[in-house]
């Protein structure tokens, strides 16, 4: 297990997932992972090798696929044995450790373009991009991450050499030669500051001191830039859409950086900075259905709206899954709190399935709560992202503390798992969730142990029921907390665990709000429109309906102010995933049926999806002053 803190985050070799999540890997696996990249002369390598390198001059960001595909598929073949996807992977990070140059240089630009070389200055763009264009930063941190992963899962040091060449060259560029990190990276230098991440994550590997100077540096840099002072906003409680261009794929990986530094230092004002900008984010940027969104308004896609702006048709980029479900992980392993792993499901069962086609090679760039479903292409980065994301899951499903072993994430399969005292328990986890609450966990070991098994009680499981060896558990079983179970466990012992699946209802509003400023200089809103909205749940699942009647892209109903009083049935299981339905009934037209959020129309191209209805006015349940979270 890789040691991370508050967790001990499972290897990913050692947990098996079923249902919907496992046949969403398999599906990864055979699909994007295998087809995408085959081996070093796929295009997506080819672009490193020196005829190209040598002479390009467009200098964007598709090397950054390697990277990523070195994660997620070094993590799936040592997940499944596929020794064929292995043997690609290792081919793969072999070519690239060949193409590498003397100084450590493994990008994919001209000389001239490449970060080691300052540029002259010229005046930004909108989104704070250096006047001549450079991914180069990134695409390196993201190669430190690939080849790193690619040693964690097989052990050739070569790989992990081929990373600490990289490291050594940012190092020399970074802190002996002093070029500042923000002005190679767009976003006022979030695109490059992101090595923050990689940087901290080769020192907690490594112990190389040079790799955590390289990583204060960094975040020194980023906090002297006046447009994004990443550590001084985070911790003056900015609101995520006001640091640098509130890009969110960006901000999120330097908050995944940024918890890597704070694992390394120990660092409270990192801890404070990370707690903050995450409250904010989960409070009043993340989608129903988990997923960091925006793109409204004057906003540009991809960017965090302010914080008071609802739309139900913003964007949740599938880049920015990543990366947050990222952050969470990092937040899990240091804290042990259950609110991360609440919000990785949440996102998991979602945005990431609702983003995935089920023959796993095609993706959804952006997903919308109101619009349709539209499968990006080959080369966009959103691809390879969801990939990667779903490989993180396994390992964050399960996890060992000093005390025992801990269930994060609930769903079908088993995990392999090392207890204190040194012996090995195999839990089994058999249920049909996330549509069915019924969840049972078999414990089976070779001779009987003392252990705490904590099991994560989903926040929307009120009045959920444990037994453990066929007796009613006498401990507190509260929503949103682990549920304790210390005990001496013998082979064949069983955990029951019933989470009622009642449906839920969910108000927003949609507002139109124009600032302005007082004489006094102190801000003025003024709201102009109001639209209120609701939206159903159930479980872990948000559920959606198709296009009204056939043909709608949008309706309002007339529904009572009271939740309790909604008339919301639900439908017998049924379709491919034999998943529980909903129909609800409105007053003044005829039902509507909803179904799981992330299968909708069998994932189809070019299908609609509308998780949120208008209310008529009157009806709202949502007070004009509420600008929280959904």
């Amino acid at each position: 297990m890789t040691s991370c803190g508050g967790q001990r985050l499972a290897e990913a070799g050692a947990v098996r997932f079923g249902g919907l999540l496992g046949d969403a890997l398999d599906a990864n696996r055979r699909g994007r992972l295998s087809h995408f990249i085959t081996g070093p002369g796929s295009p997506a390598i080819a672009v490193f090798d020196p005829p190209h390198r040598d002479h390009n001059e467009e200098g964007d960001w598709y090397g950054e696929h390697a990277g990523k595909w070195l994660v997620a598929a070094a993590k799936a073949a040592a997940r499944s044995g596929d020794a064929a996807l292995r043997m690609r992977v290792v081919a793969v990070a072999d070519h690239l450790a060949s193409v590498q140059l003397e100084d450590g240089y493994l990008g994919t630009y001209a000389p001239h373009r490449r970060f080691m070389v300052p540029q002259p200055p010229m005046p930004e763009s909108w989104n704070g991009e250096p006047a001549l264009r450079t991914w180069d930063v990134w695409t390196h941190a993201y190669l430190l991450l690939g080849l790193v992963e690619v040693h964690r899962c097989f052990g050739d040091d070569r790989h992990l050499q081929a990373a600490r060449r990289i490291a050594d060259l940012c190092w020399r560029t970074f802190c002996v030669e002093g070029l500042d990190i923000t002005s190679v990276g767009n976003h006022h230098g979030m695109s490059a500051t992101v090595l923050l991440d990689p940087a901290a994550d080769l020192h907690l590997l490594t112990g190389e001191p040079r790799y955590l100077e390289l990583a204060e540096r960094v975040l020194a840099q980023a906090d002297a830039n006046p447009r994004l002072a990443l550590l001084r906003q985070a911790r003056s409680g900015a609101d995520p859409s006001e640091i640098a261009t509130g890009k969110a794929y960006q901000l999120c990986w330097n908050l995944v950086g940024l918890a890597k530094l704070q694992r390394a230092t120990g660092r409270e004002d990192l801890a404070q900075a990370l707690d903050l900008q995450w409250r904010a984010i989960r409070d009043h940027h993340i989608s129903l259905g988990g997923g960091p969104f925006g793109g409204i308004g004057h906003r540009s896609r991809e960017v965090f709206n302010p914080s008071f702006v609802f739309d139900p048709t913003a964007y949740v980029e599938t880049c920015s899954l990543l990366a947050w479900i990222q952050l969470n992980r990092e937040l899990l392993s240091i804290s042990g709190d259950p609110r991360h792993a609440e919000e990785i499901e949440r996102t998991a069962y979602n945005d990431l399935l609702g983003a995935q086609a089920g023959n796993g090679e095609d993706w959804c760039y952006y997903s919308y709560a109101n619009g349709r479903r539209i499968h990006t292409n080959y080369w966009r980065c959103c691809k390879s992202s969801g990939a990667m994301a779903l490989e993180e899951l396994p390992s964050i499903a399960y996890a060992s503390d000093r005390h025992g072993v801990v269930v994060n994430l609930l769903g079908p399969g088993e995990a392999r798992l090392r207890l204190p005292d040194g012996s090995v328990v195999l839990l089994h986890q058999r249920t049909g969730y996330p549509h069915d609450g019924e969840v049972r966990f078999d414990v089976a070991l070779e001779t009987r142990s003392r252990f705490r098994l904590r099991v994560r009680i989903p926040a929307w499981a009120e009045a959920a029921t444990l037994r453990v060896a066929g007796e009613v558990h006498a401990g507190d079983i509260v929503p949103g907390r682990y549920a304790d179970i210390e005990r001496t466990w013998s082979p064949g012992d069983t955990v029951l665990l019933s989470l009622p699946m009642r449906p839920r209802v969910h108000r927003r509003a949609y507002r139109n709000i124009q600032e302005s400023r007082a004489p006094d200089g102190s801000p003025v809103r003024q709201q102009v429109l109001h639209f209120p909205y609701v939206a159903f749940s159930r479980g872990p699942l948000v559920y959606a309906t198709g296009l009204i009647d056939g043909y709608k892209t949008s309706e309002i109903v007339r529904l009572p102010d009271d939740d309790a009083q909604i008339l919301l049935d639900e439908l017998p299981p049924g379709g491919v995933d034999e998943a529980t339905g909903l129909r609800l009934h409105p007053a003044d037209r005829a039902s509507i049926d909803f179904h799981p959020y992330y299968g909708l129309d069998d994932r189809r191209d070019r299908s609609w999806r509308l998780t949120w209805l208008g209310l008529a006015p009157g009806a709202t349940g949502v007070d004009d002053e509420d600008c929280g979270r959904i």
